[in-house]
């Protein structure tokens, strides 16, 4: 039964995830590899990305690959997590008015849905014209893909709510205000914190793609510049690590907030360790 308990854990799950990444990796790094094309500028093996992040050799500016990428990193990540805040007040904000109002649901909704079927690359350069500015452009595309899933997905938490506790809290004779706070919030907050665990990765790589249309620092800079081959496409290896090692932090990052806020929510997750 202990073994049982080990191959089930989520260490155990993380590890052959990993290790089945690790093996698919090379095996398409060896086949590119007999084809005689570059590896390098296709899909090099692991070692050599590592070997990258450990070299002590100048790509650019006297930099290494691995202090070029750490140096645009902070720029990205402050532009990327400005617009989150701005995207998860504004839309938890909205999902309030519209489920205040059915008028600004029927009116919003629509615009919600048309903003999100527009490709980030289209929509960077609309941005870029109206603010003029390429890093208000940033957060602001970074907030817009971060608005959309928190606003679906607190509208639904206040959606939620059973009929029984809306009637139970007028027959307490309760004001809106009590309603909110007391009943309809609380219950929203898990859908809210699901809509953070969509948009926080969302948010990064939005900042890291419209970093790309113009060229003032940042990760998206630097992934072009190694494209295009003005320095070593290890940087460019070296940034995709990064951004998704940093997608699944902030996604789980997300997780021990809402266990922070939401301590029922831990209780019941160690309780059914302890059942299992």
């Amino acid at each position: 039964m202990k073994y049982k308990k080990v191959l089930s854990s989520k260490g155990m799950v993380t590890f052959v995830w990993v290790l089945g990444l690790v093996i698919v990796w090379e095996l398409f790094a060896y086949y590119i590899e007999g084809t005689k094309r570059t590896p390098e500028n296709i899909l090099p093996h692991i070692y050599q990305i590592i070997g990258s992040i450990f070299s002590t050799k100048p790509v650019s500016s006297g930099q290494t690959a691995i202090q070029l990428v750490m140096s645009n990193a902070g720029a990205t990540l402050f532009r990327a997590g400005i617009g989150f805040l701005i995207g998860m007040t504004g839309g938890f904000l909205l999902a309030l008015l519209m489920n205040l109002s059915g008028i600004v649901e029927k009116i919003a909704f629509p615009y919600l849905m048309i903003i999100q079927m527009i490709p980030i690359l289209g929509m960077a350069p609309i941005v870029l014209a109206i603010t003029k500015d390429i890093g208000v452009s940033r957060m602001v595309i970074a907030a817009i893909l971060t608005f959309y899933p928190v606003s679906t997905n607190t509208l639904a938490g206040f959606k939620s709510v059973e009929k029984e506790k809306h009637d139970l809290m007028h027959i307490c004779a309760a004001n809106p205000f009590q309603i909110y706070t007391k009943t309809l919030i609380p219950s929203c907050i898990p859908y809210f914190f699901t809509g953070l665990k969509i948009s926080a990765p969302m948010a990064i790589t939005a900042s890291i793609l419209v970093d790309t249309l113009q060229g003032d620092g940042g990760l998206g800079v630097m992934l072009s510049q190694s494209l295009k081959h003005a320095m070593s496409i290890y940087v460019f290896w070296q940034i995709v690590i990064f951004s998704a090692a940093i997608g699944i932090l902030s996604f789980y990052m997300m997780g021990v907030i809402e266990k922070i806020f939401l301590p029922h929510k831990r209780s019941r997750s160690n309780g059914k360790k302890v059942e299992e």
